[in-house]
Order: structure tokens, then C-alpha cells, then sequence
């Protein structure tokens, strides 16, 4: 069978060996989605299997939907961990300041990088950042059977999730005919589609569908159709009964309306204003349009992060500043309009 990354997975299995004797935390980025935790359980797995003692970190807690996948994988928040003689590997991170303040005074130094961000800054001393998956879990999923690494049920679930919540449930365009072939291959080593499925979207609660409610209210078309914006404002998660965690994926309901090109998600949140960015094409690279912003992600997905304004005026800001990026890429091709 032909391997999905020939030279990166050289380089992987290279940096496993270094790890060796050393105590490795695995870290991923604050407010975690479901690739962010399927890979820090999954490497954390692999790690202690491969009898390198390792632990998952974060900034924050693990959402709610996605704590059944834990299992009895070691998992500590930053505020907890104690850092001494331990060496650092980052997940799903594009940028070392997306593993929060702490952790960033803990490993002024990276050991390793592994992602699947085009915006990436290789902070690391090695780094492997493959563009072209759809996820990180997909990269790990990769490297593994590339090596023959061995892979157990909860780590098989948890890259199923990584790959599954990142591609929309293999509805976005990142998803490809690996995509399917890996996530095949990780339900034969025991992921289960069904019961991931519910727990990550048929278990909400009450106050989701009440945030939902209001954000489908605030939706307004701009730019003759082509984007459309959704806001949450100062207070709404408390008058909801919502959690942060619970804006996970509204940015999608701006982007699927017809002929809607990006959708966009904005919230205030500890005092700065939060961004989502999503297109229909690769070809809208609305990443371009969040690294004005101290933002960055995906051609197809992106984030972003601005203090200092209100949201009514960076709303504005932000609507010149997509019109003017649709405006340089000048007519999109046929394939971008299906």
C-alpha cells in the first residue's frame, strides 16, 4: 500500500525516537475543538504506548461534547500541570501564542510542531505541517499507519473525531478520497461513527439552541449576497444559559445559505472581539482576509482576534476589508460556484 506521507512520516518517526527518555507534554491551542483533542489524546496515546511517558495540556477545559473520548488518557489543564523536565509537542497550533500565556512561559522552546494549517508559523524545532489535510488528526492518522504504529480503539476514535469534526463530517472541501480511506481503516481498528456522531451532535443542550436561536436572528446578507454575517453580543451566553463552547459551528449556518460565498461569525468575548471566517472554495482563501486581523487558518476556514473597537464598527471594518479581497480575486472560477 502506498504511503500517505512518504518523507514526513521519516521525520515523524525521527522525532519519536529523539523523545525518548524524555518526559513529553502534548499541548493544543486554547478554547480546543474536537481535532485539537482527538490529536492530543491520540499522540498522548501513541507516546505512553511506545513507553514514552507523555501527557495532554491545555489551556482550557475539554468541551463538553467531546469529554467521552478521553477515556483514561492523562489530560491536565496548564493551571495544574507543573512543567519541570518535560519537554513540549504541539498540535494543531498555527502559532505558538495559541497555546495561551502559561504554557508559552513553560516551553519558551518547542520540541515539536505537528499541524495542518497553511497559516502556520514553524515555531518549532522540527516541524511538520502537511496544508493538504484536512486535519491533524488526519496527519497523525497518516503517520501512523505509515509506520506501523500501533493503534488502539480510543485512538483510533479519537483521530475519527479529529478528522470528522474538522471536515464538517466529510462535507467540507479538505475532505478527499485519504480522507474516506484513513477513516475506513480507523473503523476497522475500532472507531465508532455512530457513537461519536451523538455525542458530538446529537447531545446539545437547551442553551445551545437557544444561542442558535439568536444568532439565526442577527443574520444579515452584505455585498449583494455574497457574505453573511452572524453576531453574538456582551451578555447573550448568560441570557442563554449557553457556554462558549456552544458557538462551536453556528459560523456554518451563515456560509450554507445560497449563493453566499463567506460566512461570518463575531462575538465579544473577555473583552475582545472574536472572529469566524467560512467559504464554500479554497479559492475565497478567507485566511488572507483573518491575518489583517492577527488571525489566520485555512483557505477555506479561518479565525480571528481584534481589540479596541466596538462590534458594530469592526463589523464594518471587516465587511470593507472582505469587499476589497473578493474585489482583488476577481471572478471566481466555475468550479468555485457549484
Amino acid at each position: 500500500m502506498n504511503k500517505y506521507y512518504p518523507e514526513e512520516s521519516v521525520v515523524f518517526a525521527e522525532s519519536i525516537d529523539n523523545l525518548r527518555g524524555s518526559k513529553v507534554a502534548v499541548v493544543g491551542h486554547f478554547r480546543p475543538d474536537g481535532d485539537c483533542i482527538g490529536s492530543m489524546v491520540a499522540l498522548t496515546r501513541l507516546l505512553n504506548t511506545m513507553g514514552i511517558e507523555a501527557v495532554a495540556v491545555n489551556r482550557d477545559p475539554v468541551p463538553e461534547n467531546l469529554k467521552a473520548f478521553v477515556g483514561d488518557t492523562p489530560l491536565l489543564l496548564a493551571e495544574d500541570f507543573e512543567a519541570a523536565g518535560y519537554v513540549a509537542v504541539t498540535v494543531d497550533c498555527a502559532d505558538r501564542k495559541r497555546i495561551g500565556d502559561r504554557l508559552q512561559e513553560c516551553f519558551p522552546e518547542i520540541e515539536l510542531n505537528i499541524d495542518h494549517h497553511i497559516s502556520n508559523r514553524e515555531y518549532a524545532r522540527r516541524n511538520l505541517i502537511i496544508g493538504t489535510a484536512c486535519a491533524t488528526a488526519e496527519v497523525l492518522a497518516g503517520f501512523c499507519f505509515d509506520n506501523g504504529y500501533e493503534v488502539d480503539a480510543l485512538t483510533a476514535q479519537n483521530l475519527y473525531v479529529g478528522i470528522a469534526t474538522d471536515t464538517g463530517q466529510f462535507r467540507f472541501p479538505s475532505t478527499t478520497s485519504e480522507t474516506f480511506e484513513i477513516a475506513r481503516r480507523l473503523c476497522e481498528l475500532g472507531a465508532n461513527p455512530a457513537a461519536a456522531a451523538f455525542e458530538l451532535y446529537e447531545n446539545e443542550s437547551f442553551g445551545k439552541f437557544k444561542l442558535l436561536q439568536h444568532f439565526l436572528a442577527s443574520l444579515k446578507l452584505e455585498l449583494n449576497g455574497r457574505v453573511c454575517v452572524g453576531m453574538i453580543e456582551e451578555g447573550v451566553y448568560a441570557d442563554c444559559g449557553a457556554c462558549v463552547d456552544d458557538s462551536e459551528g453556528l459560523v456554518d449556518y451563515a456560509r450554507s445559505i445560497r449563493d453566499v460565498d463567506v460566512g461570518v461569525f463575531l462575538e465579544v468575548r473577555d473583552g475582545a472581539i472574536k472572529g469566524s471566517l467560512r467559504s464554500k472554495d479554497p479559492f475565497y482563501r478567507v485566511d488572507q482576509v483573518a491575518q489583517q486581523f492577527h488571525g489566520g487558518g485555512h483557505a477555506c476556514a479561518a479565525g480571528l482576534n481584534v481589540q479596541g473597537c466596538s462590534l458594530n464598527d469592526f463589523r464594518v471594518t471587516l465587511i470593507e476589508a472582505i469587499d476589497q479581497h473578493l474585489k482583488a480575486l476577481g471572478e471566481a472560477p466555475a468550479s468555485a460556484k457549484k
